[in-house]
């Protein structure tokens, strides 16, 4: 039986360009302590699709996790720009609450 990690993994080798596979296995990677490993896929969601705004919140909590601050600042600043293109209110509140946050 195959790990959710090993079926996101072939979604995404099947289809690099479908954002909701490779997001979620970021979060699957986060999820194992894997946080290298789910970073390079967040910026690839992110590059291929910048309307998925969830993903900038999640990078950016990771690079502020890992101390990366100012990294996480702008993955933030960029989130919100999208949040507001997208009209989506619940993330660019999360967001705004996460800049809030380191200070």
């Amino acid at each position: 039986m195959k790990t959710r990690r090993e079926m996101l993994e072939e979604f995404v080798a099947q289809d690099e360009n479908d954002s909701f596979s490779r997001y979620a296995l970021a979060l699957e990677l986060e999820k194992e302590g894997r946080e290298l490993e789910a970073i390079p896929h967040l910026q690839e969601v992110i590059a291929r699709d910048p309307g998925y705004v969830a993903a900038y919140y999640h990078l950016g909590r990771m690079l502020a996790r890992m101390g990366q601050t100012e990294d996480a600042r702008a993955i933030y600043h960029r989130g919100l720009d999208a949040a507001i293109a997208a009209n989506d209110q619940r993330t660019r509140a999360e967001i705004q609450d996460a800049v809030d946050a380191l200070g």
